[in-house]
């Protein structure tokens, strides 16, 4: 299989195109290296990628109209579209930001993959879509018309765009919505490497809401593992969908969404605790009020993703802080 990964220098990228090369696969990957965080993380990734046999890389960004050719011409038989431009906390400082990469680039991949007959389209969406829901766990059926970000507007707006072309021109799409992913080669704007950051130099970090939060940290093994495995499962249409009706999450169109996330939230402070044990550091703590544009708790029920692909092994938030540690000395030279 032949596939165009967009946002392969990104951390879920790098770890997607890895375990798609080792499955005998052909990735082309697309970014555009830019520097919401330090561009050299991002290059060291993509020099891991760029080591191995199948791998081709292309700079370009999406919100690039080129984006549309390279997508209508690969021949490619999937589409895995992570670019966007990520942090639900930027997006309160700077939301024009996101219209470029998470609208307009996403425009271009659809498009892009309308004219090229693409067999099936996975795209990134998010936990943050779900908003000031209180309803716990998450589920796909959930209302999500009530963003409390511009980032989660954007990845809402994903979702709406992509059921419109699954819609008028039958493109199977299947929507990822991701639940605060962690691990090696991480994002330095995400808690754990930027705590860690923080910890490592002796500097405070800010805690939110007082540390009266939860989450459902997702280890990225577990991400990749689902979407591997949904590239298998081309969406389709639900024949029990009830138009006088309508579920969220599935639809008449080729069309799909699911969970991703660990099912297992986990409160803020127990987090900063494994975090401080693997660093063998304490932190000083700087609490502060709940910041706008956050929810107090995440929890994603994955039974329907499961139910396609099957069970997903999960790794536990001690196991899976003490990878991402062992990995962040190494790289830092601690």
């Amino acid at each position: 299989m032949i596939v165009l990964l967009t946002g392969a220098a990104g951390f879920i990228g790098m770890h997607l195109a890895e375990a798609l090369l080792g499955q005998g696969h052909r990735v082309v990957g697309v970014d555009n290296l830019n520097d919401y965080y330090d561009p050299v993380l991002k290059r060291a990734r993509l020099a891991r990628l760029q080591s191995l046999a199948e791998f081709r890389f292309e700079r370009l960004d999406v919100a690039d109209p080129r984006s549309i050719e390279l997508i209508r011409d690969g021949g490619f038989d999937a589409v895995v579209h992570l670019a966007a431009q990520a942090g639900v906390r930027y997006s309160i400082d700077a939301p024009l930001a996101y219209n470029a990469a998470n609208l307009t680039g996403f425009s271009h991949v659809l498009e892009g993959c309308r004219h090229a007959r693409v067999p099936h389209l996975v795209f990134a969406s998010s936990s943050s879509v779900y908003g000031g829901n209180r309803r716990l766990p998450f589920r796909e059926s959930d209302c999500t018309d009530h963003p409390v970000s511009f980032y989660a507007a954007t990845k809402k707006a994903n979702e709406a765009m992509a059921h419109s072309y699954a819609h008028l021109y039958g493109l199977p799409c299947t929507g990822l919505r991701f639940f605060t992913v962690y691990g090696p080669w991480g994002r330095p704007d995400m808690a754990a490497y930027k705590f860690a950051l923080k910890i490592a130099a002796g500097e405070p970090i800010d805690v939110y809401n007082h540390g009266r939060m939860r989450r459902d940290f997702t280890y990225i093994d577990e991400i990749v593992t689902g979407i591997v495995g949904v590239l298998d499962h081309p969406a389709q249409s639900d024949p029990q969908f009830d138009i006088l009706a309508p579920r969220t999450g599935v639809s008449w169109a080729p069309y799909r969404l699911f969970n991703i996330g660990g099912a297992n939230p986990v409160g803020l402070m127990d987090f900063i605790a494994l975090l401080e044990k693997h660093l063998g550091r304490k932190s000083d703590m700087r609490l502060l009020p709940m910041q706008p544009g956050d929810v107090e708790e995440t929890y994603a029920d994955t039974s329907a993703l499961e139910a396609l692909i099957g069970p997903i092994p999960r790794t536990g938030l001690d196991q899976g802080l003490a990878r991402f540690v062992a990995w962040f000395k190494g790289y830092h030279g601690l």
